[in-house]
């Protein structure tokens, strides 16, 4: 009762690549699942490139906030800091019916002054943050 084994002979060295595929597969679908989770996106609005001229005598009533050096805000002129930005927010937005506010920061702050300023905003019950529109007078630095 001899066996043959068939072609003659020794030990093959082939790697066995069906579970480094499988763990491959695996790490992509991971991959696939976490990046979509990972963005996270601001809603602004921004103001049309082509506004319409006002009138000169019309009173306007929007709300903007400057985001000024050294932590200092100011509401449409009226400066605040930080401690009592939220409450004067709430005073404006309570009795408003539209919730729409215009951020403003200075070239010179940091972003986190300008993210701080958009979190207070929205404790405070404004649901639209806009851009106003760059003045057209001011000169690039």
């Amino acid at each position: 009762m001899a066996m043959s084994a068939g072609g003659g002979g020794g030990l093959t060295n082939e790697p066995n690549v069906t579970p480094m595929i499988d763990v491959l597969l695996v790490l992509l679908i991971i991959f696939m699942m976490v990046i979509p989770m990972a963005r996270k996106a601001i809603d602004i609005q921004l103001p049309d490139p082509n506004p319409a001229v006002a009138p000169a005598n019309a009173v306007s009533q929007q709300i903007v906030l400057e985001v000024l050096p050294n932590g200092a805000f100011a509401v449409n002129k009226e400066p605040l800091t930080k401690d009592n930005l939220t409450k004067r927010l709430k005073e404006i937005y309570d009795p408003r019916p539209d919730k729409l506010i215009f951020i403003k920061g200075d070239p010179k702050v940091k972003y986190q002054d300008v993210i701080f300023a958009m979190d207070m905003a929205r404790q405070a019950g404004v649901k639209v943050i806009g851009v106003p529109p760059k003045d057209k007078g001011a000169t690039p630095q």
